[in-house]
């Protein structure tokens, strides 16, 4: 392998920049880099950007000092030199994210198990849900699989289904078979630079599922929907599943997300993109790579079984890691048995209240049988009704 870099002669952001790039693979420049400790998210298509500080330590790490000229020569030659239109750009916070095409009558959509062991009674149920509205179904072949406590197959299994479904073009949406537990572990094992070059499509999921949805914002700039996995399909409310149905079929006509006013504990109005989803899986990921921090959005939570101290300790860790920076405001949805509302409340306003942004409380997501789904990456308004609407 050879390892490429060129001299810091790329202004931005008020520094000079290197490029570094192998001209074998990118597997073997992301593990290059990740040993310096240069963070992913310096990543741009075929490369690195260096700062000019860090220049000389890339050197002597064993990175071979190279002419621009003659870096973009080698990475054509290797076919690795990759156009901004050969790929899905890395999302930005605050950005609205590339939205997949909605589904049509007879599209595919393939049932993927990336996280807990599946019931399969409860799974038949939701599977038929979705042949209902006319679509093709497709389980993948690890779904049902036993023998492990926790996780409904192998981690290998796991990203081999992932990844089959998503790379397959005449696959329209990959629905997630429930969540549970386990998505975390194979979120570094996926192949992004392959996962970039597919069809793009729709994934939905919540709760553990969500270390899935940011990492598609994050990755891919994709937006994804934050709604009722296959097995909570069957058990949720029918106006949870035709709101599911709508987003992902008609999603104009899912405008309003929360129908009722919700409880005001800051008051105001905000603009902004979508993003969040399950808490504690929010705050098991902050500081890895793989992240939509909430800088210049919409703030959308809930959770489940997680008493009042641990609320704290997980708004504190997001708190703490900087994911709310810039968040223009905070919509709560379902914090299912965590305790007396009055509680949870009081949580919510010490803890996030010193914001300065609006804070809402009671929206219809999350772990109760109303379950209404969010398209994530998507601008929204929460307007002067208390009411959290798309914007078109």
């Amino acid at each position: 392998m050879t390892l490429l870099i060129d001299p810091p002669n790329a202004p931005g952001h008020g520094r000079m920049w290197s490029h570094l790039a192998s001209d074998e693979s990118f597997e073997e420049l992301h593990r290059f880099a990740r040993g310096l400790g240069i963070p992913e998210r310096g990543f741009d298509r075929d490369h690195y950007d260096i700062p000019a500080e860090r220049y000389d330590s890339v050197v002597a790490a064993g990175a071979v000092p190279v002419s621009s000229r003659d870096l973009i020569t080698r990475l054509r030659a290797a076919g690795l030199r990759r156009r901004k239109s050969e790929v899905l750009g890395t999302g930005r916070p605050g950005r609205a994210l590339v939205r997949p095409e909605p589904l049509r009558p007879g599209a595919r959509v393939a049932v993927v198990a990336t996280s807990g062991p599946v019931p399969e009674s409860r799974l038949a149920v939701g599977l038929d849900v979705l042949r209902s509205w006319d679509l093709d179904v497709q389980v993948a072949g690890h779904v049902l699989d036993a023998g492990h406590p926790y996780l409904a197959a192998s981690d290998e299994h796991r990203v081999r289904d992932f990844t089959a479904a998503w790379l397959d073009d005449s696959v329209a949406a990959v629905v997630c078979a429930r969540g549970g537990y386990g998505a975390q572990r194979i979120v570094d094992l996926l192949d992004w630079d392959r996962l970039a070059r597919a069809r793009s499509k729709l994934l939905v999921g919540f709760s553990d599922i969500t270390a899935l949805l940011q990492a598609f914002a994050a990755r891919l700039g994709l937006a994804t929907v934050h709604g009722p996995v296959v097995t909570s399909l069957g058990s949720g409310d029918e106006e949870s599943r035709e709101h599911l149905r709508r987003t992902l079929f008609e999603p104009a006509r899912s405008l309003v997300l929360t129908p009722e006013p919700l409880v005001v504990l800051v008051p105001g109005t905000a603009e902004g993109v979508l993003v969040g989803g399950n808490l504690a899986v929010l705050a098991s990921g902050a500081g890895t790579s793989r992240v939509m921090p909430a800088a210049g959005s919409i703030a959308v939570l809930e959770d489940i079984g997680e008493e009042p101290y641990k609320l704290d300790r997980v708004l504190t860790q997001l708190l703490r890691s900087g994911w709310f920076d810039g968040v223009r405001a905070v919509v709560v949805g379902q914090l299912t048995d965590c305790g007396p509302e009055e509680t949870v409340r009081a949580v919510l306003v010490d803890r996030l209240g010193g914001l300065g942004v609006p804070l809402v409380m009671g929206a219809p997501f999350g772990h109760e049988d109303r379950n209404l789904a969010l398209p994530l990456g998507v601008p929204a308004r929460l307007d002067e009704t208390i009411r959290l609407r798309l914007m078109g």
